[in-house]
C-alpha cells in the first residue's frame, strides 16, 4: 500500500472536516438562506480561512425536496425551511490532494429527520466495517448490493446508481478514467483492491445515500475508506 498517498488523503479529510466544523460554528446554514447563497458563503469562508481555490467536483448544498436527488441531477434552488433538513458534499483540493465529505444537518427537532441523520452515519461506518473486513474480496458490485440492504435494514430507501468512488491527487478522473471499474457500482464486477491502470493502489469514497419512505427527503454521508 502507498502509505504516503493515504497519508496526504487523510490529511486532505482531516482539512475538509475542519472546514464542515467551521460552516457549523459560523451558523451559515439557517432557514431563509437559499442553497445557493449556502454555497457561497461556504466558498467565501473556504477561501479566506484555508486559501482554498479549487473543488474537484462541484460543491453541492441541498434541501428539502432537494436531497433526494443524487449527484448527476441539478435541481432548482430552493430555500432552506424551518425545520428542515440540508446535505452538503465539498471536495475541496488540499496540497494537490482530493478530499470528498458529504454530511446532512437537521434545521429543528423533527424526530424521523434526527433519525435519518443518525441512520446515515451508522450505516456509513457498519459498510466501512464490511468494506474493510473483505476488502480483498469484493467487488463494487457486492459494496452496491450491501448498501441497498442496508438501507432496508434502517427502513429507508436507496436509490443512487452508486454507492461510492476512487478519490486521489487532483485530477484524478484524468489520470484514471471515469468508469464503472471505478465506482461501487451494480456493473463493477471486478474486485475493489485491484490496482488502477498505472498499478497504484485506489482509494475509496464511501456514499450512503437514504430516502424517506414518502420519497419527501434524504440524507447524506460519505467520507475515506481507510
Amino acid at each position: 500500500m502507498n502509505t504516503s498517498a493515504l497519508n496526504r488523503l487523510i490529511y486532505a479529510e482531516k482539512c475538509a472536516q475542519e472546514l464542515f466544523e467551521d460552516v457549523f460554528a459560523a451558523e451559515i446554514i439557517c432557514p431563509g438562506k437559499t442553497e445557493l447563497e449556502i454555497n457561497n458563503d461556504i466558498f467565501v469562508l473556504a477561501k479566506e480561512k484555508y486559501g482554498i481555490k479549487k473543488f474537484w467536483h462541484k460543491r453541492i448544498v441541498r434541501a428539502g425536496i432537494n436531497t433526494i436527488h443524487p449527484y448527476e441531477v441539478n435541481p432548482r434552488n430552493v430555500t432552506v425551511q424551518e425545520d428542515d433538513i440540508l446535505f452538503l458534499d465539498f471536495g475541496p483540493v488540499f496540497e494537490n490532494w482530493e478530499a470528498d465529505l458529504g454530511r446532512t444537518i437537521v434545521v429543528g427537532m423533527n424526530p424521523v429527520k434526527l433519525k435519518l441523520c443518525l441512520d446515515i452515519e451508522k450505516a456509513w461506518k457498519e459498510g466501512r466495517e464490511f468494506i474493510l473486513r473483505n476488502y480483498n474480496t469484493l467487488t463494487g458490485a457486492d459494496v452496491y448490493n450491501y448498501t441497498i440492504q442496508l438501507a432496508l435494514k434502517y427502513g429507508w430507501h436507496f436509490r443512487n446508481e452508486h454507492c461510492g468512488h476512487l478519490v486521489g491527487e487532483f485530477p484524478h478522473e484524468k489520470l484514471i478514467g471515469d468508469h464503472v471499474f471505478n465506482y461501487f457500482h451494480p456493473q463493477n464486477d471486478r474486485l475493489i483492491s485491484e490496482p488502477d491502470i498505472r498499478g497504484l493502489n485506489r482509494y475509496w469514497i464511501y456514499e450512503v445515500h437514504f430516502i424517506e419512505n414518502d420519497m419527501k427527503y434524504g440524507g447524506f454521508f460519505e467520507q475515506l475508506v481507510y
